[in-house]
């Protein structure tokens, strides 16, 4: 699951950082995101992403709720 953070940040500033990233063809949110990532690395213990990446691989897939309104089989006629 993934959360959202909010940053307060000057108007003018954000606009030249939105504007000379697009020349660079990408996104203050991918920039962010990637700075996150690096700060996770830096920042939690190695033991502690392990036992995160290895709680995250054990969840299973989500069933749909309610598997009665998925399309019904046809069936064949004789």
């Amino acid at each position: 699951m993934k959360r959202s953070v909010t940053v307060n940040v000057n108007e003018e500033k954000l606009s030249a950082i939105e504007m000379y990233l697009e020349q660079k063809n990408t996104t203050l949110a991918a920039e962010l995101e990637k700075y996150a990532d690096q700060l996770y690395g830096k920042v939690v213990p190695q033991n502690v992403r392990d036992f995160i990446d290895m709680m995250s691989d054990r969840k299973p897939a989500r069933k749909p709720k309610n598997p009665a309104s998925a399309e019904p089989e046809k069936q064949s006629e004789q």
